[in-house]
């Protein structure tokens, strides 16, 4: 078998390819001087589709701070998000995964566009979703991170709640007879249509370095790097919360504080080495209320931004109408940011809090990776006493 079959056969560990994921991270950081993020980009793109049916957004607020400046495939926000679209769809296509997919339910389609609307409001009004006010913004010691973790997590536990009602599954769609088999000749050609899709992209950024544009070659190559590690870890920051609340399975929630503990020393790291400035959000109510609606809205969706992004690749017709959702739910934010008054009730008293201004840097280091050890600690516990939602159960000892 060849190094490529092995590579796309099977999928990876998540806590290497997570891990690996953090210190990329780290480094596009300390490249570009930004972070891996993708819903500001989700927040132009809606900004671009106003302008495009003649909305004059040039007044809107929320606008001008996420900056409209070109169009996406004009800027390394862009880049990041389409590379991670492409990376995702190069290697499903390798390993012949793709396959256009319908729910067996047509209701979960509004249920996945509603949900994406409260994960995409949610996710703006906190100032980041689960990668900048989260993976990679603990690293970069803001102190908003952490109260987005804790929400996020609240979130996620009425999000299960609520889809484990009746009202919300509805009746059992029945399947006659089995799903028809996709022959071993169909699945042979996707690997060499992601071998060109590859090459294409490959030649894509090499013009960009050619042509004097070395900052959108270098998003270019982190966004696939970055889409193919989520694909192939299938990365999801709703299944690490949600299969808490539903099995007491951690494994994707303890892989993930792997992945953070080793982004924050590699950023660390970078942030010493080149004297950069970390970056740093505001702290406020809309904090604790945008983790809380985005928790919530992920798992009524089924997926995060991540998990959204390689299900779409793979055919899941469901995760357009979450990623359509989470489009119109930035939107939705950004005309209530300062038309609703939503910045002057809910964000305005906040202000930006840095773990290293406020402690000093090695402290603040110190107490990050003792924060991210409790959250392992306590997944870890969860795991062991805790299973499919019934609660916590005494262990019993063996009896000889």
């Amino acid at each position: 078998m060849s190094t490529l079959k092995r590579l796309t056969r099977n999928y990876w560990n998540p806590y290497w390819a997570i891990g690996i994921t953090g210190i990329l991270s780290a480094v596009y950081f300390g490249i570009t001087g930004t972070v891996w993020a993708v819903t500001g980009e989700f927040t132009r793109l809606g900004g671009h589709i106003l302008e495009f049916f003649g909305v004059d957004i040039s007044g809107w607020a929320y606008f001008n701070l996420v900056g409209m400046e070109g169009s996406t495939f004009e800027r390394t926000d862009g880049w990041i998000v389409w590379g991670m679209f492409i990376g995702a769809f190069i290697t499903i296509l390798l390993s012949s995964n793709f396959k256009i997919r319908l729910p067996k339910q047509k209701r979960r389609l509004v249920q996945g566009l509603v949900g994406g609307i409260i994960a995409g409001f949610g996710a703006r009004l906190a100032l980041g979703c689960n990668l900048a006010a989260f993976f990679t913004g603990v690293p970069q010691f803001s102190f908003h991170s952490w109260i987005f973790m804790v929400s996020t997590a609240i979130g996620t536990f009425f999000g299960f709640k609520i889809v484990k009602t009746k009202w919300w599954k509805g009746k059992a769609a029945l399947t006659k007879g089995a799903p028809p088999c996709i022959t071993e000749k169909k699945k042979s050609k996707q690997p060499y249509i992601g071998t060109a899709a590859a090459l294409i992209y490959f030649g894509m950024i090499l013009y960009f370095f050619i042509s004097g544009k070395p900052m959108l070659g270098t998003a270019a190559i982190f966004g696939a790097a970055f889409g193919i590690l989520i694909e192939r870890g299938q990365i999801c920051f709703t299944s690490a919360f949600r299969d808490l609340w539903v099995s007491g399975r951690a494994t994707m929630a303890k892989a993930i504080t792997f992945g953070i503990a080793i982004s924050t020393i590699a950023t660390f790291s970078v942030i010493l080495i080149y004297g950069l400035e970390p970056i740093t959000k505001i702290a406020a109510p809309s904090t604790l209320i945008g983790g809380i609606l985005f928790g919530l809205g992920i798992v009524l969706a089924g997926g995060c931004e991540t998990g959204m992004m390689y299900r779409v690749m793979e055919g899941q017709v469901l995760y357009l109408f979450v990623f359509a959702g989470n489009i119109l739910g930035v939107t939705l934010l950004s005309f209530g940011w300062d038309h609703l008054g939503i910045y002057d009730v809910f964000v305005k008293m906040g202000s930006p809090i840095n773990l290293m201004n406020t402690f000093g840097a090695f402290l603040a280091l110190i107490l990050t990776l003792l924060m991210l050890l409790a959250w392992y600690m306590i997944t870890n516990f969860w795991e062991k006493n805790y299973r499919f939602g019934t609660g916590f159960k005494k262990r019993k000892e063996n009896v000889a």
